[in-house]
């Protein structure tokens, strides 16, 4: 049977499997992926001409390009999670393959049960489902779906390497090139500075370079990816902030780059690493080049970036009225509880609701200006409203600011850091027996009997 998992168990180890919120009260914000704080250069994912995917237990299909869709319905509908949908190979068989297996043997023969609002009532409670590779049987497909998409992959590859029946355009100078796809990738590299890698790398060439002439032909900058009036601006962009190279940080590349199916659950980025760290392994242990990278931590209500969690701190509290430090001190948060204040704070901020009076706006913007005339900000709701299992889950993967934490009694507030410290004097109106009781008594007679 699998195990039932209270949310105070393993906390940490939740943090890894899960990418959403459970419980929510309402189905419609569910959030069925990481979300990024802000960073400069930044991109989207989108998949195109995909099939069909039912759903694990009904009938309900969905094309694969809305994969999200379908992950939400199979929450809401039947309360069951994918850990970490985005390192399987192939969702499609995937989720075949588990659609078999649940008609052979009970959901709870290989799901761990997570319980939701356990300290509720019991008809408030609810058991949500977790399908992750915990399960060995469920390891097994993902390293076998990851090893069939790597042997397709490399197929592809190996098929285009001797292909001679090329034809492309040069997206730059329109210059027209038959043969190897070697001889456009090498063309744009050496006469445009426009190199997207060794062509020996690259795999389903083709759908590359027409995902990258739409983006051009769309008048979007490849690196930026800001839009421009017209196509002498965007040429004079890309040529004057030297954008002549992709964005790495947009993940609609992976897929045309061998390096992302090698290692199951990695991207090219973690396996570029790797290899670093085995060449630092052949060199002498020297730190005199060490340079400590700073927190870049982001503001809870807007996006301003702070290279110290203490110049973020003073941010806060200067431009949104809002001590953080002050309200851990005052409501005796520990660490977990200031986590699920910091996360209900960034989903409320994140879907543009107001948490002092439950207003939805249009905008963030729009929020802000509501919060900060109306004083909401530091109109915080009861503790029940935020202290919940739900709010243990980051909103965004890269939050910086909940590594920052501390259950620390010492901390300082935004103020004591800036140096402005409020000196409270001690009551003299009952000086005798201030006296009497001061701690400066014992101390003294310590020291005469030491001496």
């Amino acid at each position: 049977m699998a195990a039932v998992v209270e949310p105070g168990v393993s906390v940490m180890r939740l943090f890894s499997f899960f990418f959403f919120f459970l419980s929510l009260p309402d189905s419609k914000d569910c959030i069925l992926e990481p979300l990024s704080l802000p960073e400069n250069p930044g991109g989207t994912t989108t998949l195109e001409g995909s099939p069909s995917v039912p759903c694990i237990f009904c009938e309900e299909h969905f094309p694969v390009a809305e994969q999200d869709k379908l992950l939400k319905h199979m929450i809401i509908e039947h309360k069951i999670v994918i850990a970490d949908v985005k390192l399987v190979a192939d969702f499609q068989r995937y989720i075949l393959y588990w659609r078999k297996r649940f008609t052979e043997q009970p959901v709870t023969d290989f799901c761990s049960v997570i319980r939701i609002n356990s300290t509720a009532p019991f008809e408030e409670q609810d058991n949500y489902f977790l399908l992750c590779d915990v399960l060995p049987e469920d390891r097994v497909l993902r390293e076998e779906l990851q090893k069939q998409r790597l042997k397709e992959i490399l197929e592809q590859q190996q098929q285009e390497r001797n292909d001679n029946n090329f034809h492309g355009i040069c997206m730059f100078c329109s210059e027209e090139f038959l043969g190897n796809r070697s001889v456009l990738l090498n063309h744009m590299a050496r006469e445009h500075a426009f190199n997207i890698g060794l062509p020996d790398n690259i795999v389903n060439c083709n759908e590359f370079l027409c995902t990258l002439q739409k983006k051009l032909d769309n008048l979007q900058c490849l690196y930026c990816e800001k839009t421009f009036r017209d196509k002498n601006t965007l040429k004079d962009h890309m040529r004057k902030k030297q954008h002549r190279k992709i964005n790495p940080k947009n993940r609609e590349y992976d897929r045309f780059y061998v390096i992302n199916y090698l290692e199951l659950g990695k991207s090219w980025e973690e396996v570029q690493l790797e290899d670093d760290r085995e060449l630092l392994d052949h060199q002498e242990d020297d730190w005199s080049d060490w340079e400590e990278h700073p927190v870049s931590a982001v503001c809870l209500f807007c996006e301003k970036q702070a290279e110290t969690i203490e110049k973020l701190y003073v941010h806060m509290e200067d431009a949104h009225e809002f001590d953080l430090l002050k309200i851990k001190s005052e409501l005796g948060l520990n660490f977990y509880q200031q986590v699920k204040l910091v996360n209900f704070i960034r989903r409320q901020i994140h879907q543009c609701r107001c948490y002092g009076c439950h207003v939805k706006f249009k905008s963030k913007a729009d929020l802000r200006t509501h919060m900060e005339e109306a004083k909401h900000i530091s109109l915080l709701p009861e503790r029940k409203t935020w202290d919940q299992p739900e709010y243990y889950f980051p909103t965004y993967e890269n939050d910086t600011l909940l590594c920052t934490l501390s259950d620390s009694e010492s901390d300082l507030t935004a103020q004591e850091q800036n140096g402005t410290v409020t000196v409270i004097s001690e009551d003299t109106s009952k000086l005798h027996a201030l006296k009497q009781s001061s701690i400066l008594n014992q101390l003294l007679l310590h020291e005469c009997l030491k001496n």
